[in-house]
């Protein structure tokens, strides 16, 4: 095998991208500290068509190098848009006909692997501060609580890493039920 060139891999330009079809997914980030989090979020949102990021609270907005370390341009390609208060972001995507879901260890979560997605229904996904997590204001708002299952000695993934583990999941849950793509 022969590892490709970034010429060979066919990948959408800044333009291409904004016009592609996206994946019926909004992210929202509820007070991210970490300004390279935030850009790993970007670069994970545009590897899998997410229509919008919601930075919201504490959480930086681009233009910043730093969020433009992790980025590598994707704060150009998606969407994305800041507010001062995550609860009231979550309760006008609800009226938007958004199923929300907050990724959290919670009573009665549901767990990625066993999470279903509806065709035609669109998401918008909940990801928490470093420290606190997602906010139990936001938590009790949601549709849906779901979990990524983990079986070693740590109690949490980095936000980053959870948002490049559900987006994944969604985007290829989204697209076997001919919502998306």
């Amino acid at each position: 095998m022969r590892k490709l060139k970034n010429s060979e891999l066919k990948r959408l330009d800044v333009e291409g991208f904004k016009q592609a079809q996206k994946t019926p997914l909004v992210v929202i980030l509820d007070n991210i500290r970490s300004l390279n989090n935030i850009g790993s979020v970007f670069r994970t949102s545009d590897a899998f068509l997410i229509e919008k990021i919601f930075l919201c609270g504490i959480t930086a907005t681009p233009p910043h190098k730093d969020i433009h370390k992790t980025a590598l341009g994707a704060t150009d390609t998606v969407q994305w848009e800041h507010h001062k208060d995550t609860l009231t972001l979550v309760e006008a995507l609800k009226e938007e006909g958004y199923t929300i879901l907050s990724i959290e260890q919670a009573e009665g979560a549901t767990m990625l692997n066993n999470f279903s997605t509806s065709a035609n229904q669109k998401y918008a996904v909940v990801f928490g501060n470093e420290v606190k997590g997602v906010s139990q204001e936001v938590v009790s708002a949601s549709d849906v609580v779901v979990e990524i299952p983990q079986f070693g000695t740590k109690h949490s993934l980095n936000i980053s890493v959870s948002a490049g583990v559900v987006l994944w999941d969604l985007f290829c849950k989204l697209g076997s039920n001919g919502s998306a793509l």
